[in-house]
C-alpha cells in the first residue's frame, strides 16, 4: 500500500513541458537529426610535406584519397598563387636521381606508399609548362621518322589524328627507334631497335627487323611507373643526359628499374610522351579537359584556355586627363601600359633602398632586377637547364642569370625546340649612361626588366618570345 501511494504521488507531479515539441513530433525528426548532427567521418587524414625549389617546405594534414591535383589547388589557394593550369606535384626519388610529374589523377597517398623508410624522398611543387602540351602541339612531340600506322590505315593522318588513335581503343600508332638498354646486373648499355605497341615495349634482336620471331618483349606499364633520369651519366654511367627508366610500384631497389637512354632530347620526348598516353588513355584527356569544362568554345583536341570572368571585366582606363576614360582601341591600351612603365622608371629621382634610404634612379637599374622573380643570381649553366628542364621543355620557357664566364654580363637560358639556348646580355656605356643588349647595340634597354619586357612582345633577334618564366617559389 504504501509503494503504491508513493507511485500515486509521483504520478499527480505535473510533467514539464517540452520546449521543442516538434523535434519529436515531426514526421522529419529523422532527417533533421542524420542531417544535422556531425557525422564520423571514415575519411582517415595523414600529413604530407610539400617542397618548392628553394627547398623551403610545407607539412599539409590531407585526406587518404587525395588526388595530385587536390594537393596543388590547396597550395595555389593557401600561397594565393595565380592558377594557370601548369602546377604540379613531382616526385623526387633522391637516391637513384630519378623524377617524375605524377599525374593530376593519381592519388598522393599511393605514391607514397611505395617509399621504403630508408629513402629520402621528395614531393616538390613547381610548375611544369609541358604537362600537357602534346595537345596543344603534337607536331613537336611525334616526329614522322619515329612513327608508324597499322596497315589499314590509308590515307595520310594528321598530327591530331595521332592524338585521336593514340586515345581510341581500338588502333595504335607504332613508335619506334633506337634506345641504350642497361643490361639488367651490368654496368654496360647496349644500342638496340625498340618498338612501342599497344602490348608493350619491345626490342629486336636482330637489327631492326619487326617480325614476331625477331622481338623479345621488354617492360609492360601497368604495374610500374616511369621516371626520367636527372643524374644517369654520374650515377648508373648512361652513355647520354637523355635517360628514363621504368621502376616496379613495388620495387626491391636499383636491380629492378628497367633503364633507357636516347640519343637526343626530342626521342626521349617522343617515348615518354607515347608512353604516357598508352598508359592512361583517356584519362590524361580528361585531366587536360577538367579546367575548361563547362566553357563554350572548345573544340576536342584543340581548347583554347578562355579568361575567367574578374578578367573579362577588367577594362584599360586612361586617368592622364582631367576625367578617367576607357581605351577601346587594344592597340593604344598597349603604348599606354608602355609608356606607363617607362614613366614608372623616370618618375621622381629618388626611390628607397631595402634599408628604406634614398637612392638615385640612376644606379636602381643595376640591381633592380634582383627583385625579379626570372632572375636567378648566381647559378651555373647546368643549374639553369636543369630549372628549365623541370618547368617544361616548352617554346619560351626562360630565365635571366649571372654569366660565370664574364662577371659584368648577364645570360639569358631560352627553351626553344626541345632545346636550351644561351644568349649573353652586355652592358654598353654610352655618353656616360649604362644600356642592355642582346644584338651589339642595335637594340638597347637601360635595365634587364625593360629587356624582358620588350623581348615578351616582340621576338626580335632571339628564336621566340619570352613566355614562361622559371621561378624559385616559397611555400
Amino acid at each position: 500500500n504504501r509503494r503504491k501511494k508513493k507511485d500515486d504521488s509521483i504520478l499527480e507531479i505535473p510533467s514539464i513541458p517540452n520546449p521543442f515539441p516538434e523535434l519529436c513530433c515531426s514526421p522529419f525528426a529523422s532527417v533533421l537529426s542524420a542531417s544535422l548532427l556531425p557525422k564520423a567521418t571514415s575519411r582517415k587524414k595523414q600529413v604530407i610535406k610539400v617542397y618548392s625549389e628553394d627547398d623551403t617546405s610545407r607539412a599539409l594534414e590531407v585526406p587518404s584519397d587525395i588526388t595530385a591535383r587536390d594537393v596543388c589547388q590547396l597550395l595555389i589557394l593557401k600561397n594565393h598563387y595565380i592558377d594557370d593550369h601548369s602546377w604540379t606535384l613531382f616526385e623526387q626519388l633522391t637516391h637513384t636521381g630519378l623524377g617524375r610529374a605524377i599525374e593530376d589523377h593519381e592519388l598522393v597517398m599511393e605514391v607514397q606508399s611505395n617509399w621504403t623508410m630508408e629513402e629520402e624522398n621528395k614531393l616538390y611543387f613547381r610548375k611544369n609548362y609541358a604537362k600537357y602540351e602534346f595537345f596543344k602541339n603534337p607536331l613537336s612531340f611525334f616526329p614522322d621518322h619515329m612513327i608508324s600506322f597499322p596497315s589499314e590505315t590509308n590515307a595520310a593522318v594528321s598530327h591530331s589524328g595521332v592524338l585521336q588513335m593514340f586515345l581510341s581503343s581500338s588502333t595504335y600508332p607504332e613508335i619506334h627507334g633506337y634506345l641504350h638498354a642497361k643490361e639488367q646486373g651490368k654496368k654496360s648499355w647496349k644500342k638496340l631497335y625498340f618498338l612501342l605497341r599497344r602490348s608493350g615495349l619491345y626490342f629486336s634482336t636482330k637489327g631492326t627487323s619487326k617480325e614476331p620471331r625477331h622481338l623479345q618483349f621488354f617492360c609492360e606499364f601497368s604495374n610500374s611507373d616511369m621516371y626520367m633520369s636527372l643524374t644517369g651519366k654520374k650515377i648508373f654511367g648512361a652513355p647520354t643526359s637523355y635517360g628514363f627508366c621504368f621502376k616496379p610500384n613495388k620495387s626491391g631497389g636499383t636491380r629492378d628499374l628497367k633503364q633507357l637512354c636516347a640519343d637526343d632530347e626530342q626521342s626521349r620526348t617522343c617515348w615518354m610522351t607515347a608512353i604516357r598516353l598508352l598508359k592512361y588513355g583517356m584519362q590524361l584527356y580528361q585531366n587536360y579537359m577538367q579546367p575548361y569544362q563547362g566553357r563554350s568554345g572548345g573544340s576536342p583536341l584543340n581548347v583554347t584556355p578562355m579568361r575567367s570572368i574578374s578578367e573579362n571585366s577588367l577594362v584599360a582606363m586612361d586617368f592622364s586627363g582631367h576625367r578617367s576614360r576607357i581605351i577601346e582601341n587594344p592597340t593604344e591600351a598597349l603604348s599606354v601600359a608602355v609608356e606607363e612603365g617607362l614613366a614608372w622608371r623616370r618618375r621622381g629621382c629618388l626611390r628607397l633602398n631595402s634599408h628604406g634610404s634614398p637612392i638615385a634612379m640612376s644606379n636602381m637599374g643595376t640591381s633592380i632586377h634582383r627583385s625579379q622573380s626570372w632572375f636567378h643570381h648566381k647559378i651555373s649553366r647546368e643549374e639553369a637547364q636543369r630549372l628549365i628542364l623541370q618547368h617544361g621543355l616548352v617554346d619560351g620557357v626562360f630565365l635571366v642569370r649571372d654569366s660565370q664566364s664574364n662577371p659584368k654580363t648577364f645570360v639569358l637560358s631560352l627553351s626553344h625546340g626541345l632545346k636550351i639556348k644561351h644568349f649573353q646580355i652586355v652592358p654598353l656605356e654610352d655618353d656616360g649612361k649604362l644600356f642592355y643588349t642582346l644584338d651589339d647595340g642595335h637594340t638597347r634597354f637601360t635595365d634587364l626588366i625593360q629587356l624582358v619586357e620588350f623581348y615578351q612582345l616582340n621576338k626580335g633577334v632571339l628564336p621566340c618570345k619570352l613566355k614562361h618564366y622559371c621561378a624559385r617559389i616559397a611555400l
